[in-house]
């Protein structure tokens, strides 16, 4: 995958691995697009980085449309789209779950993945080298004991990303699905340690794609999975608590 002269689009852009991405990208010669939810940080961003923004919330329908119309009418030449935004939301489900939660979870981290890959792929058919990016996690195989709903919805963004792969085989548009361990972002403030920084991860990611490495296991994942081969049951004992 050519790294640089792309135009990306990248979701949950305002901070973390969707920022580090951002500035990487950016940096190396791409033009960069982020979204997210706060208005000015945004704004602070767009002004300290050379990064174009759209403020919108993946949750909602209108806000989905809006972005869509506006990559069609201001950057027609987009060309990647990377799948970064996510929720995580601690509780259990005896006396915890909410719809609201239930909701928030699912729609951010797995529905508008799936609305914004059927709204832009037409466009990138048939065009320069395009790809689809979208950003798993170890616990889409290993689920963990408080984060029922999230660890379904990135096992639902395997899923989904394997059988899109096999839809676009053949075509212009490359599709890679990234699988982070734990990393040091607001999201997992707080949680476990030994945490990988954005930093460390975005280096690992741009080697991927340069190699077309489609399925990229990143950090301690690999040993993770190694382990989940040998025994699923020590794997799942591992994170389940964690």
């Amino acid at each position: 995958m050519d790294i640089i002269n792309n135009k990306i689009l990248i979701t949950g852009g305002s901070s973390g691995i969707g920022l580090a991405l951002a500035i990487k990208l950016a940096n190396l010669g791409n033009q960069v697009i982020i979204t997210g939810r706060d208005r000015k940080k945004l704004q602070s961003i767009s002004a300290e980085h050379n990064l174009s923004t759209f403020c919108c919330d993946l949750t909602k329908e209108d806000d989905i449309r809006a972005l869509v119309a506006e990559v069609n009418a201001e950057h027609p030449d987009l060309n990647i789209l990377i799948n970064n935004a996510g929720i995580q939301y601690n509780y259990s489900f005896i006396n915890e779950a909410t719809s609201q939660r239930i909701d928030e979870e699912t729609s951010t981290n797995l529905t508008a993945v799936m609305k914004l890959c059927a709204a832009l792929i037409p466009s990138f058919l048939g065009g320069k080298e395009s790809a689809i990016v979208n950003i798993s996690s170890s616990l889409s195989f290993v689920p963990k004991r408080s984060a029922p709903v999230y660890s379904a919805t990135k096992a639902g963004i395997h899923i989904f990303t394997k059988a899109l792969r096999y839809q676009l085989q053949g075509s212009n548009i490359k599709v890679f699905e990234v699988i982070p361990p734990l990393v040091d972002t607001p999201m997992t403030e707080g949680r476990g340690r030994n945490k990988m920084s954005p930093a460390e991860l975005v280096e690992e990611f741009i080697q991927g794609l340069e190699d077309d490495k489609f399925i990229m296991n990143i950090g301690r994942v690999k040993i993770l999975k190694m382990i989940h081969r040998i025994s699923p049951y020590l794997a799942d004992s591992l994170v389940k608590n964690n």
